[in-house]
């Protein structure tokens, strides 16, 4: 691959990481933020400690999506945060598909598309080089 295709790809993947991180940083803080009686309503009612759960999940994601290739520490977890969120859109698009149809399922759907490709291109097509340990530990 060449230096400028590297270049545009890795952009685009920090601007998906971005968006996609802000999305979930949005959807998991409304869950804490929500009372429990709107979160309750709709066609299928979860849990609301399996609520509380995802929504953890979805704000740890976040910050998984940015802060290690940001600090270039343990930049491994980047990919496995996508992947986490791939599940959770998994389970979101087959929730709405039941509840709603195919139609309100395509967003959830589409947001797990980008995160796989988020997590397959952070491991094998652009992965984000990480600070050797021995230049940390300098002060």
């Amino acid at each position: 691959m060449s230096a400028s295709r590297a270049k545009t790809i890795n952009r685009l993947l920090w601007t998906a990481q971005t968006l996609t991180a802000l999305l979930f940083l949005f959807a998991g803080s409304m869950k804490f933020i929500m009372p429990v009686e709107k979160m309750q309503q709709g066609p299928i009612s979860l849990p609301i400690d399996f609520m509380y759960f995802i929504g953890v999940c979805e704000c740890l994601g976040a910050l998984g999506l940015l802060l290690p290739g940001i600090f270039r520490i343990r930049t491994w977890l980047t990919p496995l945060a996508a992947a986490g969120l791939t599940t959770i859109m998994i389970g979101a698009t087959t929730l709405t598909t039941i509840a709603m149809g195919a139609v309100p399922a395509a967003f959830p759907a589409i947001v797990g598309v980008i995160t796989v490709w988020i997590a397959y291109a952070r491991t094998s097509v652009v992965p984000i080089a990480e600070i050797p340990h021995r230049l940390l530990r300098t002060a």
